[in-house]
Order: structure tokens, then C-alpha cells, then sequence
């Protein structure tokens, strides 16, 4: 569950359009992606309805939960999937006198995912206190920055397939207009049998990461592909784990539809979007069922919606046409955050007690666009090859031991990683990690088909039996299976010549 409510300065900036009344195109098959993605840019056609095109607009906030040991403001461990309410300390259940210690390990991860983003990082950021009522958030309030967060004005480039060619692929920017800091809340169980809501308040307090991006994306392959790039870069940095499937990144969409030239449309917001492959699928039906409703002569309502994965469609959840009233004021406990550069460092500070941006920039890693472009200029492979590498957890460096252990060129080990392990690896749900076959093993399978020992038929099926984890090693396969190539010219011919005397006799 997202952090309700969250992105009120992106929301403010969202303009308010009229309703276009027009000629229904036709329905839509339920959960169905109707929505091409022109990946060149430009608008998406409206249908039978002969007006003119409609350009969709959509803008993401992405919750990040931070990678670190305890919460935000308390020293209240983080681990997923604890004992019900076995994390909460004192403050995070908001019990009178309690106060807030910021933890350093969030800003740090926070001015390095800025970094990454390309932001500027405000030396000087506020907290303030967001008001709303839900069981779950015993304070009664969030503490968040509103005024001044902790990074703004970045920008994120991500690539995406023209036609779902991987060979033809386009880079595009979204701008960030900031990351704030802030907790989470905690979570709560609804138990339709018992007709009662229970709360876990592990997660309350944990620290997020909010990443809220600008209205520059117009369909929900874009909308993917930032976030997976997003996702890929916070892995890389460490700064957040990152697992949709553990809630640790969680996307809230933005959609509307507008006509080339007029304002932008009203807009809803999708919330709470645990999966890539949903959100895509999120995106383009709503984009759809706005321009079908506008056609329709129908009226787009201002409200928050959820994404049905069973059924493929949104599902309306609550109305936003009253603006919710936050009550927002500055947190009382707790000091501007202050950061500094190498210039602005005092000479007699202790380096323990502050946040150096400099040196935190000077520690950043490779980032994913860079690995790209280093795997290809190393080893050759094609652009499309270095996004299917890095897509999966840990493939690059698997990929790059088999090389280095075996003879194989690398435009020939690829095929073998992303066509024959990579299929083996999604055939059985697993991770790299958990693949019963090691780089090593494979490397030496390769090398024995370098060595023309084997055919490439045989490694195949080498690799078949490699799979079943049984602790044999491709040479003791092939020796058992005899699969191996006859070299002696002597020995073939004998054998060529008793299959002819064999035929004669018969």
C-alpha cells in the first residue's frame, strides 16, 4: 500500500479540461491493450470518431522503500514478512513523549538516488507534517517535505522498442520535479469473513523514497520502461531493493487525454500498482476507457481508481472532486535538514556527524546506461543484448564469467546465456542465483563445443542433463552418453565402411 495522498505538488500543476462530446469508437475487449505506443512520440488515434487525435498524458509517483536496517525515525528493525506488530518501537505507535531521530542511512540513499537522477540536492530541506485519519497511521499525520524536499529538477532516460522490435529502439527523458523523504504507513488486513480490519504496524514509520515524475509519458510502455529503468538504477545504487513483489516500489499513475492544442483533460490516478507488467496494462486501459467515455459525450470524473489485474481494467475507488485538506504544517520535532558540499564544509566539522553530497557523487556506481554501453563496446554484443543482460538480477555477471572461463567468442556465449539458460531459468521461475547450472559449468560445456569435441546438438543436450543438478560435469556426460566427436579419420571410415558392408549384405 502506497503512501496515501502523496505528490500534491505534481497534482497542482495538472490542468483541468472540458468533456469533448463525440461518436463512440466501438468497444474494447476488457483487460485487453488497445493503446499503441508510438515510440517515435506524437498522438494516439481517437478511433471512427473522425476528430482529431487524442494525446494522452501520463505522469507516475513511485514509492521507494529505502534499503536499511531500521525506520526512518526510529531504531525499529525493517524485514519483510516478520511476526505481526513484532517491529513497532515506542514512537512508531505514537505513544505520548516519543520523538523522531532522523536516520542518517536514508539521506544518504536519498542524495545518491538524487544524484543518479540527475537532481539538484537542496543543502537546506524541510519536514512537515501531512494530517489524515486511517487506522493504520496511529499518529494521525505523515511526516513527509512538502515545501522544500530533498532533490528536485532531474530527469530520467529510458529506452523502449519501436513496433516490439529489440533491434529497433528508441531513448526518451522523463523530468523529475523531486524526491522527498518520508514514512510509510503501517498496513491493514481486512477480514471479509469476520467483518474486521486488522493492522500490522511493521511497516509504519519505515523509510520511502517518493520519486514523482512529470506528465512527459503517453502510454503504458513508457510508463514501464521508466519505471523498470528507475528500478534498475535503485538496485544498482542499493538505495532500495526494490521488489514489487515485497511492496518495496509501488507506482501510482496519473492519466489523462486531451485533444492536440487544448488543455490538458482531467485526470485520474490509478494507485497503488505492485507489478511493470500492470502498470502497462493500467495505463492503456484507462487511457482507452478516458477516450471512449469522452466520445461517448460522457464526463471524465477527478477521482482515484484501482487496477483489477484479474479482470485487466480499472475499478473506481473514491471521488477527488472535493480537494482534500492536508493541514500541512512544518514538523515541530524536527531541524531543517542541512547538507553539505566540498566547498561549504566547515574546516573543524567532524565528517561523522554530516552529509558530504560531493563525496557521496564521488562513490556513485556504474549506472545501468553505462554498463550497457560497456558491454557492448567490450564484448561486441548488440545494444538490444545489454538490456536483456541487465533486465535480469545478476545475468551480466553470469554472462561475463562464462566468458572469461571459456574459449568462445562473446557473440557466440550470448546466445547461449539469453536463448538457451535464460529460457531455462523463466521455463522454471527461476532466478539466476538459483540456476543449477553454475557459469563455470556452462563455460566448460562451451568449451568442449569450442574444442569440437561435441556437435552443438550434443551441448544441448549436455545442457539439458546439466540442468537436473545431479553434480556431473559436461565431460562425464558426454563420456557416459557418448556424445562425443570422432576425430580418427581411420575410425570413421571403418565405421562408414561397415555400415556399406552391412547394406550390401542385406
Amino acid at each position: 500500500m502506497a503512501a496515501r495522498g502523496c505528490g500534491g505538488a505534481w497534482r497542482r500543476g495538472w490542468q483541468r479540461g472540458r468533456t469533448l462530446p463525440g461518436p463512440a469508437p466501438g468497444p474494447f475487449p476488457r483487460g485487453q491493450r488497445v493503446v499503441a505506443c508510438n515510440a517515435r512520440g506524437g498522438a494516439v488515434p481517437a478511433g471512427k470518431s473522425g476528430l482529431a487525435p487524442w494525446v494522452p498524458v501520463v505522469g507516475l509517483e513511485i514509492h521507494a522503500q529505502i534499503s536499511s536496517n531500521s525506520k526512518l525515525f526510529s531504531g525499529s528493525q525493517v524485514q519483510f514478512a516478520a511476526p505481526p506488530n513484532s517491529l513497532v518501537s515506542f514512537f512508531d505507535a505514537s505513544l505520548p513523549g516519543t520523538l523522531p531521530v532522523l536516520n542518517r542511512r536514508c539521506v544518504e540513499a536519498a542524495v545518491m538516488t538524487g544524484l543518479a537522477l540527475n537532481c539538484s540536492i537542496n543543502k537546506k530541506s524541510l519536514f512537515d507534517r501531512k494530517h489524515y485519519f486511517y487506522a493504520d497511521l496511529p499518529a494521525g499525520y505523515q511526516i513527509t517535505q512538502q515545501r522544500v524536499p530533498i532533490a528536485v529538477n532531474g530527469s530520467l532516460s529510458y529506452s523502449l522498442c519501436i513496433d516490439n522490435k529489440m533491434s529497433q529502439m528508441v531513448t526518451k527523458t522523463v523530468r523529475i520535479k523531486q524526491i522527498q523523504l518520508e514514512q510509510d504507513s503501517g498496513k491493514s488486513l481486512h477480514d471479509d469473513t469476520r467483518s474486521q480490519t486488522l493492522v500490522d504496524l511493521n511497516r509504519a514509520g519505515v523509510g520511502l523514497m517518493e520519486v514523482v515524475m512529470e506528465p512527459d509519458m503517453c502510454c503504458g510502455e513508457e510508463a514501464a520502461a521508466a519505471v523498470r529503468e528507475l528500478q534498475l538504477i535503485l538496485q544498482t545504487l542499493g538505495s532500495s531493493q526494490a521488489v514489487m513483489a515485497e511492496g518495496q516500489l509501488r507506482v501510482d499513475a496519473n492519466v489523462s487525454v486531451h485533444h492536440p492544442g487544448e488543455p490538458y483533460g482531467v485526470r485520474t490516478e490509478v494507485k497503488n500498482i505492485n507489478s511493470i507488467r500492470f502498470l502497462a496494462k493500467a495505463v492503456d486501459y484507462e487511457i482507452q476507457r478516458q477516450i471512449e467515455e469522452l466520445e461517448n459525450g460522457g464526463t471524465i470524473l477527478n477521482e482515484t481508481r484501482a487496477f483489477d489485474s484479474k479482470l485487466g481494467c480499472t475499478v473506481p475507488m473514491r471521488d477527488k472532486e472535493g480537494k482534500q485538506d492536508y493541514r500541512f504544517m512544518p514538523e515541530p520535532n524536527l531541524p531543517p535538514l542541512i547538507l553539505y558540499d566540498a566547498k561549504s564544509l566547515p574546516a573543524n566539522m567532524n565528517h561523522q556527524q554530516v552529509i558530504n553530497i560531493d563525496w557521496i557523487h564521488e562513490r556513485l556506481p556504474d549506472l545501468p546506461s553505462v554498463k550497457r554501453e560497456k558491454l557492448v563496446e567490450q564484448y561486441g554484443i548488440l545494444p538490444e543484448h545489454s538490456f536483456a543482460l541487465l533486465n535480469e538480477d545478476g545475468l551480466a555477471e553470469f554472462y561475463e564469467n562464462v566468458v572469461k572461463q571459456t574459449r568462445m567468442k562473446p557473440k557466440r556465449v550470448i546466445g547461449w546465456v539469453l536463448n538457451d539458460l535464460l529460457s531455462y531459468l523463466k521455463q522454471h521461475s527461476l532466478t539466476v542465483k538459483e540456476s543449477p547450472v553454475s557459469s563455470f559449468l556452462l563455460a566448460d560445456l562451451l568449451n568442449l563445443l569450442e574444442k569440437k569435441e561435441i556437435s552443438s546438438t550434443a551441448a544441448k543436450q549436455v545442457l539439458a542433463e546439466l540442468w537436473k543438478g545431479e553434480g556431473k560435469t559436461p565431460l562425464e556426460i558426454v563420456k557416459e552418453q557418448k556424445l562425443q566427436l570422432l576425430q580418427d579419420q581411420k575410425e570413421l571410415e571403418q565405421i562408414c565402411q561397415a555400415v556399406i558392408d552391412r547394406q550390401e549384405n542385406e
